[in-house]
This record gives structure tokens, sequence and C-alpha cells, in this order.
């Protein structure tokens, strides 16, 4: 399924809307933004789209409605190389620490190219990462007696493996009649896509026609689209939400309504950090909460029932300073219940269950 989101410029989300597995970007997103503007109001709204969403006919049905559409969007890496001739006699312009751009306007639209010294950092990292467990994956193959086919099956999982970084390395596997050898099992690294790989780290390539808009807003907004695929990706393992499989369709809409409620938390739970305690990410929270754990004391009764006690264990001290600096006081204890008679042992011990949760 296609799980779109309506969220304002702060990145609080407001709905969002399922379509089927099978829907295509390209051919749905004019109905798609027609749906959107019938169903919430026509308003000042910006659509923010991911490279590869919007054909050139949809853009240009956009800037030329009778209410022009506003779009930002992102570029293949294929452009910047068109207008890398263009972009070279312009100046950086620094918009924000470690953010600097550059304005290419064109034909009632402005090219954007953004170079952010924080993502180049994290991109070569996982870069330097992959293509390292890529290398030893190599070398580990290349050492173990295997016939061509069972190669061939190992070789495309390490490439599923690595993703991109697959193409920075020359694999050369034996030929139909040959044997697995050193010889015939050779890999080597494409040094000059590499170099263009690193000279593109950190450098996004953005779209829009917001010609009169700030350019680190416009940075901002683009960006929220891989903080909301963070998010999504948290949720199976920060929030503990498995994969579930289901039969019906309205288990499916439960579950992503759950989902979404989820990500609303989260993304309020950021937005608190970012104005009281700057530096701590929602994760980070999350980790340290955890240890907060909520716990059933069962006491037996002399009468045969079972009092049980529910209970959060006390926060420790860095607990404490943290739900201050967020003004959040946790509620009072749970009241207790009695449960249902249970048999006593013939000793007569009254042992203390504690249950975790």
């Amino acid at each position: 399924m296609v799980i779109a989101l309506v969220i304002t410029p702060d990145g609080f989300p407001l709905a969002y809307e399922v379509m089927a597995g099978n829907t295509s970007d390209k051919t749905t997103l004019k109905t798609f933004l027609e749906k959107i503007e019938n169903q919430y109001g026509k308003t000042n709204r910006t659509w923010v789209m991911d490279r590869g969403i919007p054909t050139e006919e949809v853009l240009r049905e956009m800037r030329e409605a009778s209410s022009p559409v506003s779009y930002l969007v992102g570029t293949p890496r294929g452009r910047l190389t068109r207008l890398e001739k263009d972009f070279l006699k312009l100046p950086w312009a620094k918009v924000k620490d470690s953010l600097e751009v550059k304005l290419l306007p064109q034909e009632g639209e402005v090219y954007i190219l953004a170079r952010s010294q924080g993502r180049r950092q994290k991109e070569r990292a996982m870069r330097r990462r992959r293509l390292k467990r890529l290398w030893e994956r190599l070398h580990e193959l290349q050492r173990q007696k295997l016939t061509r086919d069972e190669l061939l099956l190992k070789v495309g999982a390490a490439k599923a493996d690595a993703g991109n970084v697959y193409r920075l390395v020359d694999v050369q596997v034996p030929k139909a009649t040959e044997m697995v050898s050193t010889d015939t099992f050779t890999f080597s690294l494409r040094k000059e896509k590499l170099r263009a790989v690193i000279r593109a780290e950190g450098h996004y390539l953005l779209r829009s026609n917001l010609s009169g808009e700030e350019p680190a807003i416009l940075w901002q907004r683009y960006i929220q689209l891989t903080e909301i695929e963070a998010v999504f990706r948290n949720l199976k393992s920060d929030l503990a939400i498995r994969p579930i499989h289901h039969q019906k369709d309205s288990r499916v809409e439960a579950h992503i309504f759950v989902a979404f409620l989820a990500y609303c938390l989260y993304v309020t739970l950021q937005q608190r950090l970012r104005a009281l305690a700057p530096g701590l990410t929602s994760r980070a929270v999350i980790e340290k909460m955890s240890a907060i754990q909520m716990v059933d004391v069962h006491l037996p009764t002399t009468d045969g029932r079972l009092l049980i006690l529910p209970r959060y264990t006390i926060p420790e001290k860095d607990h404490q300073l943290l739900l201050q600096r967020l003004h959040l006081v946790l509620p009072p204890q749970p009241p207790p219940r009695i449960s249902q008679e249970i048999e006593i042992p013939a000793t007569g011990d009254t042992s203390l269950v504690v249950k975790t949760f």
C-alpha cells in the first residue's frame, strides 16, 4: 500500500490517505492532487515530492493551472550533470550553519543546489559502511568453494544488501563453461565512479516554482521527507510495532491508524524537545524512558483472594530531570484491585509475585 501524509510546514501531521500498493505515483498524482484539494480545501499549499514521482507533464500542468499549484520536488542526479556548467558560474551562499546553496532560475522555475555538511558526513559514513561490508563479503565468497550457480546466488544477495554502493565495484563472474576460481571470479573498485560519488555526497538538487521563497525554508521543507521516512522506520524499532499480517481491510486500516497516532506522538515529542531540551532526539528520550516500567505486585490474602497493586517504577534522577525539562508530570499510582479467589498452599505461605510489563 501507499500512504500519503498531509502535514503542516512545521511537520505536524493533519491527515493521511491510503492507496493500493500497485498505485503508480506518476499516473495517479493529478487525481490525488484534486482529491486533496476537494477534501481539505484550497489554500496556500506546497506539494513536496521525492524525485521520480511527478512527470514533466504534471509539473507543467501545476505551473499553468488557473490557480497555480506550488511545488518543491527532488531532481535526479542526472539533471545536475546537465546543469553543472551553469552552476559552476554561481557563488555559494551560506543560509545557515553547515548549509550552502546556489540558485539557478530557468523558465519560471528555480533550481536549488544545496550542500549540507551534516548530510555529507552522514552519506559518507553510510557509503563507507556498506562498501566495506560488500568488499569483505566478496573476499569471503572468493575463498569459499562454490559452484557457479551458488556463487551467482550469493553475489546477487550481496548486491541487494549493498544497494547503490554495488555500482562502485566491478565484479567479474565465471562464464557458464568456467570453474569458480580466483582467476575467473574477480572484483575491483571503480575509482572514477567513486570519485564522482564523493563529489556528490551531501548535495541535493531541488526544483520549485517558489522563486521568491527563502532557500533555507525550501531545504527544511524538503528534508521533512527523509524525516518522515526515518520516523516510519522507527515505528518498527523504537516503538516496537512489529510487522503484523492482516486478512481483512478493516484491520489493515486500523493498523495504519494506530501507526499514524504513534507518528503524531513522535513528532509532538520531537517538537517539544526542540523548544525545551535542544540536542535531544525522540529516539534518545524513548530509550531513556524505557527504564520506567509498569509492574503488578500480587499479594495473596488470608481469605483466598488476590490483591493486585499496579505500580510504575520510581524514576531515577536523570529521568526526573528530563521530566522537569519537558514540563511533564507522571500520573498518580493506579489504585489496587481485588482478583478472584485463589488456592492458598497448605503451608500458609503467602508469597509475593511481581509481573513486569
